[in-house]
């Protein structure tokens, strides 16, 4: 098609489109790795296959990032590549973490102690695993849907912010926390408790009309490149080195910025409430107020 005279512009060639899909297909591939090793965890009791289940579940976050972005660099955005997107998602970012949150988390605890507390522990375990994999599926239908979703704290609206936390960035919680221990399940019962707390607060996150940077405004092109390409080779020199605490600091950070942009915009909304809102005053004959 022509844009203007003298220009024309070329469709990329068929095997173009089969780019952006191999990311994806390496997304899948990963999700499919951490249920595998989860699954080896429980059988073999061996605490590596557990890190490994978390690291690969780390590793797709970037593949989930480039797919798209290369897409549209491509110009090869298609239907069926967001569809196998969604998909794709759903198994590495809902099935995976759900699956190695159980198993590390409430699957090997000791048979020691209160045994029928432990057995409460592993029931309520699958119910909250499976809770969190609903709200992370539903997530990603409420992305695909909705036109132009509207924060509860829209700030500054438009592309850079998400309605809900992604769900990579719920998943990532998830298996930094088991990287940050290097894979050792959890042998206590109340701490259990504490990590099925965290799971069903994680899976609000991700429902609720909270806003969450999206990071989209990010590119190649920017007047601030060469910054930009120092901190990513400082943030992978630390990575290297201190994966272990690096990683669950940029999760939980990232989680606790949407929880303070809710309530710095709770509290913004109040003072204008009280500002805008009139004094009514009755005056009463005869007397003071």
């Amino acid at each position: 098609m022509a844009d203007a005279p003298g220009k024309t512009r070329l469709r990329p060639r068929r095997g173009m489109y089969v780019l952006p899909s191999l990311f994806t297909a390496g997304n899948i591939a990963a999700g499919f790795y951490a249920i595998v090793q989860s699954v080896l965890a429980t059988t073999s009791h061996d605490q590596t296959y557990f890190n490994r289940a978390a690291l690969a579940i780390l590793f797709a976050i970037p593949f989930d990032a480039l797919d798209g972005r290369i897409a549209r660099m491509t110009n090869t955005a298609s239907d069926f590549g967001r569809e196998l997107d969604s998909l794709a998602d759903v198994i590495t970012f809902g099935v995976a973490p759900s699956v190695l949150a159980y198993t590390w988390g409430t699957r090997l605890l000791p048979l020691i102690g209160n045994l029928k507390l432990r057995q409460s522990v592993l029931d309520g375990g699958v119910f909250v695993c499976f809770l969190f994999l609903i709200c992370g599926a539903c997530r990603l239908a409420r992305f695909n849907v909705t036109v132009n979703p509207l924060p509860s704290n829209p700030g500054r609206p438009g592309r850079r912010y998400f309605v809900g936390m992604p769900i990579p960035a719920a998943a990532g919680v998830v298996a930094s926390v088991v990287h940050c221990f290097s894979g050792s399940p959890v042998d206590n019962v109340y701490i259990a408790l504490v990590w099925l707390a965290l799971l069903l607060f994680i899976g609000f996150l991700m429902v609720s009309r909270w806003r969450f940077w999206s990071g989209k405004e990010i590119g190649l092109r920017s007047q601030h490149t060469m910054r930009l390409f120092v901190l990513i080779v400082l943030l992978c020199t630390l990575l290297v080195y201190f994966s272990n605490y690096m990683l669950i600091a940029v999760a939980l950070a990232y989680m606790v910025s949407g929880m303070m942009a809710r309530i710095i915009y709770a509290a913004q909304g109040k003072q204008r409430r009280r500002a805008v809102s009139p004094r009514t005053v009755q005056a009463v004959p005869g007397g003071t107020e």
